[in-house]
């Protein structure tokens, strides 16, 4: 039972952009906040970014004003607007759905199949 379902990777140059995509099922949005993690070859996945049921974004500072985190709750659906593309943002890209508590975002269970996004020239 497919519940997260990420689309809207691909190829790009550094310095281009790239908007991801993520259906959940309601049960999934229905937790209080999203995020997008990415895992590139040989290292650990890492949290992009997560955005509060309140539409409150956070970000790694690694992607501080380049990446855009936003929520549609009526689809369901939560972005990522890549902007300034670098090469070290090549990485499987993943949605999860968790909880916000306090100042941290918690991941849970579940997780898509991912997006590859490819920076390079």
């Amino acid at each position: 039972q497919v519940q997260l379902v990420e689309s809207g990777g691909g190829l790009v140059q550094p310095g281009g952009s790239l908007r991801l995509s993520c259906a959940a099922s309601k049960f999934i949005f229905s937790i209080n906040a999203m995020a997008w993690y990415r895992q590139a070859p040989g290292k650990q996945r890492e949290l992009v970014a997560f955005i509060t049921s309140g539409g409150s974004g956070n970000y790694a500072d690694s992607v501080k004003g380049r990446f855009t985190i936003s929520r549609d709750n009526a689809k369901n659906t939560v972005y990522l607007q890549m902007n300034s593309l670098k090469h070290e943002d090549t990485a499987v890209y993943y949605c999860n759905g968790g909880l916000y508590l306090g100042s941290t975002y918690s991941a849970g269970a579940s997780w898509g199949q991912g997006t590859q996004v490819t920076v390079s020239s």
